[in-house]
């Protein structure tokens, strides 16, 4: 591998006169760069042989100068060539010279092992090295004569066993903390970080919160919301943290004595900065999944009507999707090794400098979550609108179901609009990086010591209000939920929290939209493939319901005077009536009649004892038709959504209303 890369260095350069002091008076004259040792530049080769300078003058070996010019200053030969020095060259100066080494505090580096050299034993240079050298060209290494390529300088250098690759190059890393932005502005960004991610952390965890104190408030079809809201408290928590801490997991320590500056981490060998990572990415992949199951149960419910209870029973399979799906994407991430950290914000995360991973593992699920939600979505709203359209409610209902859906389109536009952003943030990083890139090192060649990019065209700097963008709604993705639990209910329910009281309530409002009138209820709140079984035209049906399910309907408080009022107008829905205690102790259920072209809508019944006067209305033929029907009809099933199998009716004994 060595010589290999020796031989594709050389054919990317031209020759050059040698400048080293060391490798003056030697039989060539002319040199080529980078060199055997991969040292771009003379200066460069010059740092790089300062410690063997006292060996050199003290003349341990007559073979160490040579030996050191052969590697640092080799000859210039024919184009794409090169003569490396034997290994008994290599041999004889190590042997002679390691004890004065050992007392200069000097180590024979692993680039000049002996075992890399041709085995042989001939001077250097050749006699056909000096026959065919090249004449040198006027101009020095540092003036760029063609697409070099980025070159990784030594500050920038790191350990090969740890796999890094910066801009193409291997073992090599970012500067850190930003190779973009000054002290200045990293400062304001890290607050702003910090101020936002304190919002977003409060905002979720008072609605995740909110759902603790009554867990049976928020159930399907708004129940992701809540996942939703703990993803993005802990991916708030991770930015809050990496405030904290600033640039101390996301970056690599200084190291003088190696000549090396703080870099960028990358991969999985710092143990934080991989937590960080794992803790963010995961959070945030499956945040943008539980959106898109809310978007799921939102059209189940819409569409194909099914009921709560019908999709709660699918809860599994959501939990194994919005866990399963980022969980194996962030195990995929750490094999491969793609862990970077982000010293601006001071967390890790995948993209920031590798193109690939940033497109593959963060634009598409990204990208795919937002076209398979709005299609949901879009479907569900469109479902509901027809609902109200062609359903005749009463105002009341009409308005909460309006209401109803405006929620959920403002809850989705209040998360789309900063996702779209956050994606396009990342896909401007994505096209103009190379161009950001080439731009700093056309400002840091000289700085570095490494090649200047050849005839720049285009030249950029990020700006940073666009990273400021990309943050910001990075965190405010998730203050959403705080839209959907914010009412006046929840205001009661903490205040009753707070004060050591529990109210018990019923319904939650999105569900009590579906259950005020009674056909929109069995049509949206039952079960996939229930029959709904309705009563003939211009008919009452009779029975004693004995309903023991309570899931789809408010729980009644009687000392509570805005329930009871509550429960006459769904008694009015229902067409219930009750019979005077002293004619019959059962209760009778009366459906209303669905054809209102002929009978129109049955009256609101303000009193249990209402039967008579509601039955006066009737003309007289109309009426003993009725009873006679409903004296002789058999006993009658009545099904409420998903509770058919609870729900019996009985015999009649034979009398009528």
């Amino acid at each position: 591998p060595f010589l290999s890369f020796a031989i594709e260095s050389h054919s990317e350069f031209s020759c050059e006169p040698i400048r080293l002091r060391m490798c003056q008076d030697l039989p060539y004259n002319t040199t080529f760069m980078p060199n055997l040792l991969n040292h771009y530049d003379q200066q460069t080769a010059a740092l790089a042989m300062e410690p063997f300078h006292p060996m050199v003058n003290l003349v341990c070996s007559a073979d160490l100068r040579m030996f050191l010019c052969a590697l640092y200053a080799p000859v210039c030969t024919n184009y794409g060539q090169m003569s490396m020095p034997c290994r008994s060259l290599c041999q004889r100066a190590k042997d002679e010279c390691h004890k004065l080494m050992e007392i200069f505090g000097v180590a024979w580096p692993d680039d000049m092992e002996c075992s890399r050299f041709p085995d042989c034993d001939e001077p250097y240079p050749r006699q056909e090295d000096l026959q065919t050298s090249s004449e040198p060209t006027d101009e020095s290494s540092m003036t760029v004569q063609r697409d070099y390529g980025f070159w990784c300088p030594r500050e920038l250098k790191i350990d090969p066993d740890l796999g890094y690759t910066f801009m193409g190059r291997r073992d090599c890393s970012a500067p850190c903390p930003s190779m973009f932005f000054n002290q200045q502005e990293l400062t304001f960004t890290r607050y702003f970080i910090g101020v936002v991610s304190i919002v977003c952390l409060s905002a979720t965890l008072f609605t995740f919160l909110t759902f603790l104190i009554d867990v049976t408030r928020f159930r399907y079809p708004e129940r992701p919301i809540i996942f939703y809201a703990v993803c993005y408290v802990m991916v708030s928590l991770v930015f809050f943290l990496g405030f904290l801490l600033e640039d101390r997991v996301a970056c690599n320590a200084v190291s003088p004595t190696q000549f090396r500056a703080s870099t960028i981490t990358q991969g999985s060998h710092n143990k934080a900065c991989t937590l960080f990572f794992m803790v963010l990415y995961f959070f945030t992949m499956a945040g943008s999944v539980w959106w898109v199951i809310l978007t799921i149960t939102w059209f189940l419910a819409a569409v194909p009507k099914w009921g709560s209870e019908a999709i709660e029973k699918k809860a599994l399979l959501f939990h194994a999707v919005a866990w399963g799906l980022p969980g194996a994407l962030t195990v995929t991430l750490l094999a491969l090794n793609k862990i970077e950290g982000d010293g601006i914000s001071g967390v890790c995360f995948i993209g920031l400098y590798d193109i690939d991973a940033l497109r593959w593992f963060v634009l598409a699920p990204l990208c795919l979550n937002v076209a398979v939600g709005v299609s949901l979505l879009l479907v569900g709203i469109v479902a509901l609108n027809r609902v109200r359209m062609e359903i005749p409610l009463e105002k009341e209902n009409q308005t909460k179901l309006v209401k109803f859906m405006i929620r959920m389109g403002v809850f989705s536009v209040l998360y789309l609009v900063p996702l779209l952003t956050v994606i396009g943030c990342y896909m401007y990083e994505h096209t103009y990086r190379s161009i950001w890139e080439t731009t700093w090192m056309e400002e840091n060649c000289r700085r570095y010591h490494i090649p200047c990019p050849y005839k720049v065209e285009q030249t950029g700097r990020p700006l940073m209000v666009l990273f400021l963008i990309k943050y910001l709604m990075m965190l405010v993705v998730g203050i959403p939920s705080v839209f959907w639990v914010g009412s006046k209910k929840t205001c009661y329910e903490w205040a009753s929290f707070l004060h050591g009281r529990r109210r018990k309530d019923g319904v939650n409002e999105s569900r009590q939209v579906l259950q005020e009138q009674p056909d929109f209820a069995q049509s949206l709140l039952r079960e996939p493939n229930t029959p709904i079984i309705r009563k003939s035209r211009g008919t009452s049906t009779q029975g004693t319901s004995t309903h023991a399910s309570s899931t789809h309907l408010a729980v009644v408080d009687d000392l509570d005077e805005s329930k009871a009022s509550s429960v006459h107008s769904k008694a009015s829905y229902h067409g219930s009536l009750r019979r005077s205690r002293d004619d019959r102790s059962d209760t009778m259920v009366y459906r209303g009649t669905e054809d209102r072209s002929f009978h129109g809508s049955m009256p609101r019944l303000d009193h249990p004892l209402s039967t008579h006067s509601s039955l006066h209305q009737i003309d007289g033929h109309s009426r003993h038709s009725s009873q006679r029907d409903v004296s002789e009809a058999p006993p009658t099933l009545i099904t409420h959504g998903t509770t058919a199998s609870d729900s019996r009716v009985t015999e009649n004994d034979g009398t009528s209303a």
